[in-house]
């Protein structure tokens, strides 16, 4: 089955003179899809960007974390491990080449999860393996995606 995503990107930096010059325009712009909120976006702020909008950078390392999530949250609802809390620490690693290209070279995730009982550790720990050779993103991507995961046991209630 093939899926399809419409996104629009439309500049908004335009101060009046266009592109005449490196430091004439803003790099903002807004990033939409039909029926959802607008993300600002802008570049990393040591090209010129915005500190307080999304980069493309930022927001590839969002999805690298989002899409091993929601999978490794399926497949813990389907081998029975009670996931109560997740949380993900991710960091991404990009060089510049001297001609201004550049390439990421690795992401990390640092997943966190709770589970709710002490027998079902062992298992939350092995699905990270199983939701990173499922995640879409992940396996479109030409550099490494690490994972480094903890589980922690849910404080039992008294």
């Amino acid at each position: 089955m093939e899926h399809h995503y419409d996104v629009a990107v439309r500049w908004t930096g335009n101060r009046g003179s266009g592109t005449v010059g490196y430091r004439s325009y803003d790099r903002t712009h807004e990033v939409r899809v039909e029926g959802k909120p607008v993300i600002p976006g802008s570049s990393e702020p040591s090209f010129g960007g915005e500190p307080d909008r999304w980069s493309p950078e930022e927001l590839l390392v969002a999805a690298l974390s989002q899409c091993h999530m929601l999978w490794y949250l399926h497949l813990a609802a389907v081998a029975g491990v009670v996931v109560v809390g997740y949380s993900d620490a991710a960091t991404g690693a990009m060089v510049t080449d001297r001609d201004g290209g550049g390439r990421f070279t690795g992401v990390v995730l640092r997943p966190s999860v709770t589970v709710a009982d002490p027998a079902m550790s062992q298992r939350a720990q092995e699905l990270h393996t199983e939701a990173n050779a499922k995640c879409f993103i992940a396996r479109s991507v030409s550099f490494e995606v690490e994972h480094q995961p903890s589980v922690a046991v849910a404080a039992a209630q008294t």
